[in-house]
């Protein structure tokens, strides 16, 4: 069902008079505009191409960037740079992106104007990239900052840890400092999933954007003020202001999905226990006790650690219970840890452990009396509440928890599941479909072109066969697909079109064209969940992704000067009719 363009519930803005959440499928009003006003920008570099055309005639082109980790953060930024070479990038209406490629997203759209000193962007963030670095004191610096935050999750605790380490910056400028700043760029959709609508009775419900100026459900049409999506609501009333979350919180919720979940415990538990043990964060506590909170609180990271390796625990299992004999928990039940160990088992025991640390250890609560290394920036923030927090979350598995802003709300087409709940978990759309087709299919985007930019692993069509699937699914025009079988290397073009949907030109990221045979050789160099890239990796893989835009370019303007003389048709049969 789809909900009337006129149906708003009118709110207190957060700072200004207007709406803050609206239910309906138009476009707000910032977005309108600024199509509006791109249109002519579009128009002018279409006749750059001798492709004359009017206002009305001109086609909304949407790029899509896939996810893929740091392969899809690169690939975007070459096809993107590469595209302002060839005097494409001033064509493209839309930039929506998943996962890695948002990643991408937030370092170009850092500098108002980017798509007009393309190549000054792109030169920066491979400076940064190549010579940035983020260290151990940083990233608790940040996980200090945000612990206490409501709905603080394992969202953040991944973004400061390994986003960080590979984007290779702690940005912690909000996305709505980017509204006025982007008039000549494409307008920038960022996409995650809402996770408990993810199963087909809701799959009409999952698909969730993030823009400068609104959030919420592409395809349900409920949307937010983006300066209120973190806050909390009932019944369309702000109930508890809070403040945006950050580039850096919402780069780790895009790219939440790098790898099989068990691979991401383990990489995370690690870090958790480098940044413990490796900082010397710990030496200048004052409480008496430090050093048994200490090897309790490393013993369960230990523990975690061994447990994800799939290795024998029972040394630490031996450790843990030594160290807490004769302790209880808050119910007074003891706490002892059991072998065999299951992950239910492990999971319960050291969150009893992590309810009770600071029953046993007070005084490491709010812990130092003299400026130290984890105490020289803030004095609200006792580094083992830090680390406990961690733990929990960690062990209770919570991602991207934020306040549900339809909370409460009567509204007869929205699934009442989704009403009833206080808050809401978002996670990495690519763990449903890994190209953002949705953001883009909304039918007030009015879509006629989408570029496909298909940094994904495995399947290189696996991403236009789900669309295919989801959109039937969904009764959404798709065009068919028709493709070469699975295990031959593809093309480095597909068109797929027909008359009632969007054209989709297709793009592979490593195909038979620029990788000449090696498509697997390439795969190989670049996975998704890795150490950051070289500079001999990051720049190869500019090149072999630009080298795609420069293949296609004769491709892509006469997909476009088709697009427009079908244009032409149906307004002259509207005419004559």
């Amino acid at each position: 069902m789809r909900l009337s363009n006129s149906v708003v519930w009118n709110t207190n803005r957060m700072d200004s008079p207007g709406r803050v959440v609206r239910l309906g499928h138009s476009l707000n009003e910032a977005e309108r505009q600024h199509v509006s006003n791109r249109r002519a920008t579009v128009q002018q570099c279409l006749q750059k191409h001798n492709i004359p055309c009017s206002l009305d005639e001109v086609p909304n082109i949407a790029v899509l960037g896939s996810g893929g980790g740091e392969r899809a953060m690169i690939g975007l930024l070459g096809s993107l740079s590469q595209l302002g070479e060839e005097g494409l990038l001033d064509c493209i209406m839309y930039l929506s992106g998943v996962s890695g490629s948002t990643w991408c997203m937030s370092s170009v759209y850092k500098e108002p104007d980017w798509s007009t000193k393309m190549e000054t962007v792109k030169q920066n963030i491979i400076q940064r990239l190549v010579s940035g670095h983020v260290s151990y004191t940083e990233q608790y610096e940040r996980l200090k900052k945000t612990y206490e935050r409501d709905n603080f999750s394992v969202t953040d605790i991944w973004a400061a840890l390994f986003v960080s380490s590979v984007v290779k910056e702690i940005d912690e400028h909000v996305l709505t400092e980017q509204r006025g700043q982007h008039t000549r760029d494409p307008y920038p959709i960022y996409t995650v999933n809402d996770k408990q609508c993810s199963h087909d009775t809701l799959y009409k419900d999952v698909w969730f954007e993030i823009t400068p100026d609104e959030c919420g459900y592409s395809l349900t049409g409920a949307f937010v003020d983006s300066t209120a999506w973190e806050s909390q609501f009932e019944n369309t009333a702000v109930t508890k202001k809070l403040p945006e979350n950050d580039m850096m919180y919402l780069q780790g919720l895009c790219g939440s999905a790098l790898a099989d979940w068990k691979e991401i415990k383990k990489w995370i538990f690690e870090h958790l226990l480098h940044l413990l043990t490796q900082e010397n964060m710990w030496i200048n506590l004052q409480a008496p006790n430090k050093e048994e909170g200490y090897e309790v609180l490393c013993t369960l990271l230990e523990l975690s650690v061994c447990f994800f390796r799939q290795k024998d625990a029972s040394i630490y299992i031996k450790k843990i219970n030594q160290l807490l004999k004769g302790e209880h928990d808050k119910k007074g039940h003891r706490i002892h840890f059991e072998e065999p160990v299951t992950e239910e088992s492990l999971r319960k025991e050291i969150l009893r452990v992590c309810d009770s640390f600071f029953d046993w250890f007070p005084d490491l609560l709010m812990e130092g009396t003299d400026v130290s290394v984890v105490r020289k920036h803030s004095s609200d923030a006792g580094f083992s509440e830090v680390i406990v927090k961690c733990l929990k979350k960690l062990w209770k598995w919570d991602w991207g928890t934020t306040y549900n802003f339809i909370y409460k709300m009567t509204a007869a087409e929205v699934h009442p599941s989704i009403l009833k709940s206080e808050t809401r978990q978002y996670e990495d759309a690519g763990l449903l479909l890994n190209s953002p087709y949705f953001s883009v299919l909304r039918k007030e985007r009015n879509v006629d072109l989408i570029i496909s930019l298909d940094f994904s692993a495995g399947d290189p069509f696996a991403t236009v066969d789900t669309a295919v699937k989801i959109c039937k699914d969904l009764q959404i025009s798709f065009p068919s697909i028709v493709h070469l079988e699975t295990g031959e290397e593809p093309d480095d073009f597909y068109v797929f079109k027909d008359n009632t949907a969007p054209t989709v030109i297709h793009i592979p990221l490593f195909n038979a064209v620029n990788c000449k045979g090696e498509v697997e050789k390439w795969k190989n160099r670049y996975h998704t969940f890795q150490s950051p890239y070289s500079e001999d990796m990051i720049r190869d893989l500019l090149e072999i992704a630009a080298l795609n835009i420069t293949n296609a370019k004769q491709k892509f303007l006469e997909e476009i000067k088709e697009i427009i003389q079908r244009k032409r048709r149906e307004e002259t049969h509207l005419i004559n009719t």
